[in-house]
């Protein structure tokens, strides 16, 4: 999959057939959008490509709004579409300069002109240029003015599509990887940098990777113990994460993530690590000691162990 940070592009494209939006997670309601772009193009002997934005349009439209989630960064998102078999990723700067654009500049200056779009894959619902002002029934009329071909997705698949993000997202929230992971149709991760941390796990005889991830939108499983895979310098490992506060340590003011891997010995401080998340073994809870706490920790090792063997 070619990849392009911005426009005008530096090639001529091969009878483009292009989707637009955010994908996402790009879960298995995308995969369907995604597997008829793959068929329309190959139809036409084009190229399948998809349009969408960075940073998400409403970090720019809404900037003090702290409830924004993602389910994939920027790098998240273009691994997943070049593992769906997409031909080409258009990532567009999101500005407000850029939303001020009229629907007729968008269909105009960048489809037509810049893309030069032979068949267009949009939703029933999608709105676009300024203030939305752009609807699927403008879409077709401009289609027959720049000579494109439109294709319309049933209102029902489109459903599908939210439904399935919003239940991803409360799946999350919740620690119910099991809901998430099946609407995904992988296990959901993350990335971080580990970071020093107080030693403790190593005293307690299960050393941890203490997390710290750079994109504050991106979601977080609820607090808890998880069974994981951890990828680490192109190889993957098992282990046992906890998100949470540390209440039988000492109740940290900042929400902690912690992976201890198994049969791991290596010095990875400084160095990006990938959780895949594949089980909540239980709550986060305060014990009335460390030693409490370090036979659970046996106990959680045990069972991420076992639940791993059989994911």
């Amino acid at each position: 999959m070619k990849v392009f940070h911005s426009l005008p592009l530096t090639e001529k494209l091969v009878n483009p057939v292009v989707t637009i939006g955010t994908f996402d997670g790009v879960h298995i309601g995308h995969t369907k959008i995604l597997d008829r772009l793959k068929k329309r193009a190959s139809n036409i002997n084009g190229q399948s490509v998809v349009i969408t934005f960075n940073p998400h349009p409403r970090q720019v439209l809404f900037p003090d709004d702290d409830n924004l989630k993602l389910l994939s960064t920027q790098q998240e998102k273009i691994e997943l579409l070049d593992r769906n078999g997409i031909d080409i990723l258009i990532i567009i700067e999101f500005t407000r300069e850029f939303s001020r654009l009229t629907a007729l500049e968008f269909i105009r200056d960048i489809l037509v002109n810049q893309v030069g779009v032979s068949e267009l894959i949009i939703g029933y619902d999608h709105h676009f240029g300024r203030n939305r002002e752009g609807s699927i029934e403008s879409l077709k009329e401009m289609a027959q003015t720049f000579d494109f071909k439109v294709e319309e997705i049933p209102a029902e698949e489109i459903d599908e599509v939210t439904i399935s993000s919003t239940k991803i997202r409360k799946a999350i929230t919740e620690g119910d990887m099991h809901t998430a992971n099946a609407f995904l149709g992988y296990d959901f991760g993350f990335r971080g940098i580990v970071e020093h941390g107080q030693k403790l796990g190593k005293s307690l005889g299960f050393p941890t990777a203490n997390i710290h991830i750079p994109e504050k939108v991106k979601i977080i499983p609820q607090k808890g113990v998880y069974a994981v895979r951890v990828t680490c310098n192109f190889q993957t490992h098992k282990g046992v994460m906890n998100i949470g506060y540390r209440p039988t340590v000492d109740n940290s003011p900042q929400l902690r993530i912690e992976v201890h891997i198994f049969d791991f010995d290596q010095d990875i401080y400084g160095k990006e690590i990938g959780v895949h998340v594949v089980h909540k073994l239980r709550d986060e809870q305060k014990f009335e000691g460390l030693e409490q706490l370090k036979t659970q920790i046996g106990k959680d090792v045990v069972a991420a162990r076992s639940i791993l063997e059989k994911a």
